[in-house]
């Protein structure tokens, strides 16, 4: 089972795009080193005050593939540096 997410972002503390990049880097490292997920910015490259991040994951199983999803998103809620504006998710 796999589960994917979209989830956008605004970083209200990015003044330039090398804060936004800065910001962003560590918590994509952090969510790849924590959870079995793979996770990657896929719009507003170009906007420094916001984002849109792809997130997957694959399990055997729907309940652990969702867990983990779950628990990668709620880590990336809890990051005080942003709002998260937008949350989308889909199953194949």
């Amino acid at each position: 089972m796999m589960v994917y997410a979209e989830c956008e972002y605004f970083i209200p503390t990015a003044q330039s795009l090398k804060d936004k990049r800065a910001i962003l880097q560590r918590m994509l490292t952090r969510t790849k080193q924590k959870f079995n997920v793979s996770i990657a910015e896929i719009d507003h490259q170009d906007t420094w005050q916001r984002t849109r991040l792809a997130i997957v994951t694959v399990a055997s199983a729907r309940e652990a593939a969702d867990r983990e999803m779950m628990r990668a998103l709620q880590y990336l809620a809890s990051n005080p540096s942003w709002e998260e504006l937008n949350v989308w998710r889909d199953y194949v």
